[in-house]
């Protein structure tokens, strides 16, 4: 590595921190954020030129990087004990993002696994409510919401809201689920309208409706299953 200037006669606007607090963390390069974590660098290196070095080292990839451990950084010339755990925990941080998102929102590839995703919620519930789940592009679980609370034997339902929500999500398309107190999983005549309405109103805002569940303590009825969307 060259000598370089010391990260304190740069430009505000180009030192790591200041950058980021005037330009946001995305103008960052991945350097630029192990510089912050360290802190400073040698008597030789700035903090953004020991970590370019680090870097280069596992071939600028952040998840090789994330395996070394607090042995292997410290051999770097300018990284402590502390600099290093700094660095490791922060990657530890980041994988556990990574696992929470993954758990947070599932993807979606049967109807089976809309029926788990809503057990919770549905389970022994003595009175009908109707939820709209919003998924991404992969299927994957942007938020679930009640959409209405009921009686034992019904609950009335707005278009308008299930799509006010999908609407406000993003959401690449929506699946329909309502629970049937009394265990009965057939589909009623307004079950089959309001299913018929929704699919429609989906078509024409771009957001389809990919299924319709019916949910009950032992079972479900999936109108996809079953060809009637």
């Amino acid at each position: 590595m060259e000598k370089r200037l010391k990260i304190l006669k740069w430009a505000k606007e180009d030192r790591p921190r200041e950058k980021l607090e005037i330009k946001g963390k995305s103008a960052l390069s991945d350097a630029e954020l192990i510089a912050i974590l360290i802190g400073s660098g040698s008597k030789e290196y700035t903090a953004v030129d020991l970590s370019k070095h680090i870097l280069s080292t596992v071939d600028n990839d952040l998840n090789a990087l994330a395996k070394l451990g607090i042995k292997e950084l410290v051999r770097f010339k300018g990284i402590g004990k502390a600099k290093a755990i700094a660095i490791v925990s922060a990657l530890e941080l980041g994988r556990r993002r990574k696992f929470t998102l993954r758990e947070s929102r599932p993807q979606i590839q049967s109807s089976q696994d809309v029926y788990q995703l809503m057990t919770a919620d549905l389970m022994d519930q003595p009175t009908e409510q109707f939820w709209v789940v919003t998924l991404n592009r992969s299927n994957r679980v942007l938020n679930k919401k009640a959409v209405s609370l009921g009686g034992v034997s019904g609950t009335l339902v707005d278009p308008k809201v299930i799509f006010k929500i999908a609407l406000e999500e993003l959401a690449s398309g929506i699946i329909l689920i309502h629970n049937h107190p009394s265990g009965n999983l057939k589909p009623s005549r307004a079950d089959k309208k309001l299913t018929e309405k929704l699919v429609s109103a989906g078509k024409l805002l771009e957001i389809p409706v990919l299924d319709h569940l019916i949910y009950g303590d032992d079972g479900y009825f999936s109108f996809a299953d079953e060809s009637l969307l």
